[in-house]
């Protein structure tokens, strides 16, 4: 039987333990595990790059619906300014004080041996600053902007004289037929706007006896805008 030698087997038993000599298993390893973690990082990098760049777009989106925001605000601003000055306008158009008015009521209104010696119309007025709109952080109208404003008050005042042929309770009846005019029952708040203020006898000369009276119609107050 044949002898068989072979003369590179301690080569090859040296090659193969250098093949499987660990420290190069562990620099493989690590370059591997280099790799990957070159590979990871990569990718989040990339995905932290697409993130910034969508917050981005967010940031943008959101600026530009704020601004849109704040144009709505303006323009419901401005909307109420001009609701309140229209209304302001019909309020004046539409219950302002009208002398033509009051002096066609009067003139029916006479009562027999009433004589009407004298009127007189007092307007007085008195301002109310104005009041700024609140608002919070997000620029919502927490309460609306008040304009300025001026209270009205007006005051009519009616001399008469009794002179019939026994004066006494005609200023009575002069003062019920101011409150049952369908003009002075409209415009002032009921019967007790109307109040007689003076009752005394005419120091005229003459022998005739009338006695003099006076008479207030207080109109009800009314809020103007400036």
């Amino acid at each position: 039987m044949p002898i068989r030698l072979n003369l590179l087997a301690e080569a090859q038993a040296a090659e193969d333990l250098r093949r499987r000599d660990p420290v190069k298993r562990l620099i493989l390893a690590g370059a591997l595990i280099g790799v990957g973690m070159l590979v990871w990082s990569s990718t989040l990098y990339l995905k932290g790059t697409f993130l910034k760049s969508e917050v981005g777009r967010l940031e943008a989106e959101l600026r530009s619906h704020t601004n849109d925001y704040q144009a709505v605000l303006d323009t419901q601003r401005k909307r109420t300014d001009v609701d309140d000055k229209l209304s302001a306008l019909y309020s004046l158009a539409t219950n302002r004080f009208l002398n033509g008015s009051m002096l066609d009521a009067l003139q029916k209104t006479t009562i027999e041996d009433v004589e009407l010696t004298s009127l007189k119309i007092e307007q007085t007025y008195f301002p109310v600053e104005p009041v700024k709109a609140k608002t919070n952080s997000l620029g919502q109208i927490m309460s609306k902007a008040k304009p300025a404003t001026v209270t009205e008050k007006i005051l009519l005042t009616l001399d008469a004289k009794d002179i019939s042929d026994n004066p006494g309770d005609l200023h009575v009846k002069y003062k019920q037929s101011l409150s049952d005019s369908a003009y002075f029952h409209s415009v002032l708040a009921g019967n007790n706007d109307v109040v007689l203020k003076k009752y005394v006898p005419d120091p005229g000369p003459g022998d005739k006896k009338a006695m003099m009276f006076t008479l207030e119609c207080k109109y009800p107050e009314r809020m103007r805008s400036q």
